[in-house]
């Protein structure tokens, strides 16, 4: 079976490679460009993962009163728990013959980047502090991707538009194109968390200390392409 596979991905880049040959025999005199576009956005959809086991602490805690003061804290940030709130997973551990723990997963969906620091304040508070980013995105990224793809193709033409004029040329359709694109993943300063956590409250409704940060996500489009020269 793989050798199948790999015969027919062979195949089919031989195939990509002769109809490249032929299109340039049709066309025998052409210029080839590459075009570039690039994007960084700011991200609307953050997706945080928190942990919650129950723990010994002047009696048990168990994972339904930590869930509790973990809504009551979301919610006093404006929060919709209802909404934005999901169960991951729930699986149980036993630490001793008669002594089973209960560790259960969210997934919290924010749109604002700011309140990440306030969350991260508001669980710690609780006692709540396995909460990791599980990814930031934006709600149009196809969108954009696309917007950045056409760019890319536009500066394409206008660069072979100039080399065609330097050689009093002009350009014709163009029978090449080949694109790929790539995003960098967005990175959550997590220092900036470490420094907003460690303040006081007094500091934090005074408004001096600052909110992390996210790293803005980068959209990059690259394109070759080739045009008939006329």
């Amino acid at each position: 079976m793989k050798r199948v596979i790999l015969f027919l991905a062979a195949a089919m880049m031989a195939i990509g490679a002769q109809a490249q040959v032929f299109a340039e025999q049709a066309f025998p005199s052409y210029v080839e460009v590459n075009g570039v576009a690039e994007r960084e956005i700011e991200p609307n959809l953050i997706y945080l993962t928190i942990t919650i086991n129950e723990r010994e602490s002047k009696g048990r805690i168990t994972v339904d009163e930590q869930e509790q003061d973990m809504i009551r804290a979301l919610r006093s940030l404006g929060i919709d728990t209802k909404e934005q709130l999901r169960v991951n997973d729930i699986s149980s551990s036993r630490l001793k013959r008669s002594q089973a723990v209960t560790t259960k997963s969210y997934q919290l969906q924010l749109t604002e980047p700011s309140i990440v620091g306030e969350v991260y304040v508001a669980l710690q508070a609780v006692g709540i502090t396995a909460i990791g980013i599980e990814k930031a995105t934006h709600t149009d990224i196809e969108k954009l991707r696309g917007e950045v793809r056409d760019e890319a193709m536009r500066n394409a033409r206008s660069t072979a538009q100039s080399l065609a004029a330097a050689v009093d040329q002009t350009i014709g359709k163009a029978f090449y194109i080949n694109y790929y694109q790539s995003s960098q993943p967005t990175v959550f300063r997590m220092a900036n968390v470490k420094a907003y956590v460690e303040e006081s409250a007094a500091d934090m409704a005074a408004g001096v200390v600052e909110q992390p940060e996210f790293r803005k996500l980068k959209l990059t489009a690259n394109v070759q392409a080739k045009f008939v020269l006329e």
